[in-house]
């Protein structure tokens, strides 16, 4: 009775150590748990946005199709990104600044790819992650509207810019607070050509009875760009409109005649297979020649939208909005062979010359083929509608995002 007395007098006692413990208990569980949430402010990691971080399944790096998506309309998104007082961006580009009457819209939509997301543009971060870097734009006119919309964005959160050129460069600018300099070498096939006539002592192409024409040398890289990869740590690549070119290359006027090891190719083949031929050396110069460690890219084809006839035959491309998917196929299907047909064409040559180089695609053909309504189309100051090049602020804008996205997936794998 009495050991019974003393055991009730000492259960407060017990009850309190047991209280004690379980809180001591229950604060350590909720500490550990709180250390390991990624919300915790000492443990939040800002690292560049992968693929896989993007792509819900995660399953690899490489798991995101960036060009399998759709545009998606914002009527409220304003653009910062820049605007028409770029004094880069060429005049028959700059909708906003000729009135095209949906010039605002164009920068409305918004790819958004199906299976991931695209990160918008960090000019800032852009700087900061490539100081010390020098980057070059190789190609047509195409590649200068992707150089000029790179430019754009960067200088309006830099100002401190000094125009320079590499050897050979159409147009170049230093960001001097990041030793950033970012260049554009012009190139329509990028092989030398120039202007060939008959000669009076005769020759294998006089004797087969050609007059005149263009020599392209498949296997010497233009004067334009030729010092480039010894230059640059960063280069991305384009060719394609100029080899459909009738206008300029006339098949019977003015026909591609294409030499190599300083001979005439004989037979003389057509323009696609002087692309495969041009191709095959320029990459191979290009590995050889290039820096230590230097990313490469291939830009596929950009697309056309001339509809009723190509641009000397009264084709136009009045579209206010993207097209529908159907719409899409119908203008670009090489089934059909119309107008736009270039596209994929080049596409199929370009894939298959990469293959087994270290060159890395950039592929923004599908996602532009829907915006027929981002060319300057009247508005650009030509005596034809311009349905090749793009307004800017623009699509080409859109491609910088992918480039970006690229270049970040690419530092992490090295």
């Amino acid at each position: 009775m009495a050991a019974t007395k003393k055991l009730s007098s000492l259960f407060p006692l017990f009850s309190l150590i047991c209280f004690v413990s379980v809180f001591f208990l229950l604060s350590l569980s909720r500490k550990a748990s709180n250390s390991s949430s990624p919300t915790h402010p000492h443990l939040i990691r800002f690292e560049p946005v992968t693929e896989t971080d993007a792509d819900p399944s995660g399953d690899s790096v490489s798991s995101c199709d960036y060009s399998d998506g759709s545009w998606i309309y914002d009527p409220d998104t304003r653009s910062d990104r820049y605007d028409s007082s770029c004094k880069e961006i060429f005049k028959g580009w700059n909708c906003i600044l000729n009135n095209k009457s949906n010039g605002r819209d164009i920068v409305k939509w918004r790819w958004k790819p199906r299976h991931c997301h695209l990160p918008p543009f960090d000019p800032l971060k852009f700087l900061h992650t490539h100081r010390d870097t020098n980057i070059g734009f190789v190609g047509d006119s195409l590649n200068r509207n992707m150089f000029v919309s790179l430019f754009c964005t960067l200088k309006r959160v830099s100002g401190d810019v000094k125009k320079w050129r590499p050897a050979g460069a159409d147009r170049g600018f230093t960001f001097l607070r990041y030793n950033l300099t970012i260049a554009y070498h012009r190139t329509n096939l990028l092989a030398r050509y120039g202007r060939w006539s008959a000669n009076g002592n005769g020759g294998q192409l006089e004797a087969l009875g050609y007059k005149e024409g263009y020599r392209i040398d498949v296997d010497v890289p233009d004067g334009t760009w030729e010092k480039a990869p010894s230059f640059h740590d960063i280069l991305i690549f384009n060719t394609g409109h100029w080899w459909w070119a009738p206008s300029k290359f006339d098949p019977v006027k003015s026909p591609m005649l294409f030499f190599e090891k300083g001979l005439p190719v004989i037979p003389p083949v057509p323009p696609e297979v002087g692309l495969d031929k041009v191709l095959k050396h320029m990459i191979l110069f290009v590995e050889k020649t290039m820096r230590p460690g230097a990313i490469k890219l291939f830009r596929t084809q950009s697309p056309r939208h001339f509809e009723g006839g190509d641009w000397d035959q009264g084709g136009s491309c009045q579209h206010l909005q993207p097209l529908l998917p159907e719409q899409v196929e119908e203008l670009f299907s090489l089934k059909s062979n119309g107008t736009n047909v270039e596209a994929r064409l080049v596409n199929q040559h370009l894939y298959k010359a990469i293959k087994g180089s270290n060159f890395h695609i950039l592929d923004i053909t599908h996602m532009s083929e829907f915006r027929a309504d981002a060319h300057p189309s009247t508005s650009g100051g030509k005596k034809h509608d311009d349905c090749m090049h793009w307004c800017l602020p623009g699509i080409t804008d859109t491609w910088n995002d992918l480039f970006v996205t690229h270049l970040n997936t690419l530092k992490i794998r090295n």
